[in-house]
């Protein structure tokens, strides 16, 4: 079975769309703006070196709005809705279902155990061929 050209270049623009609306997205600070010790603080601040954003693919969520869902969902992860909004980049609802946030390795891992939870992937830009030169 083949994929048809224009099934296959309306996949790419989606893709080329959803990695540019992540690379114009500002960071999100992953800071807590609660009081905390110097240490939790220094932590804190380690864990925040070693974030980068992620892509998380999630099932579509039944009878929940989908951005609520997402934090939720990595609210379970950081501890409070509050955290999981100031991480939370951007929520995707239309061709797919899922979210992007800045998180650190241990939580990449954690938040892929979880339900409805289907891949998580870091988040890349691609460049495109645009010379005259022909592709291989």
């Amino acid at each position: 079975m083949g994929v048809s050209k224009s099934l296959l270049a309306s996949l790419i623009l989606l893709l080329l769309s959803l990695v540019h609306l992540i690379d114009m997205a500002e960071p999100a600070s992953l800071t807590d703006t609660s009081t905390a010790t110097a240490t939790s603080t220094a932590v804190a601040a380690a864990d925040a070196s070693k974030a980068a954003v992620h892509i998380v693919y999630t099932e579509r969520p039944e009878g929940e709005e989908a951005e609520s869902f997402h934090i939720r969902t990595l609210a379970s992860v950081l501890g409070s809705e509050e955290a999981a909004k100031g991480a939370l980049i951007y929520s995707y609802k239309t061709a797919a279902s899922g979210f992007s946030a800045k998180l650190t390795p241990e939580q990449v891992e954690q938040i892929s155990k979880l339900p409805g939870v289907l891949q998580v992937v870091p988040s890349g830009t691609l460049q495109l061929h645009t010379g005259p030169a022909k592709l291989h």
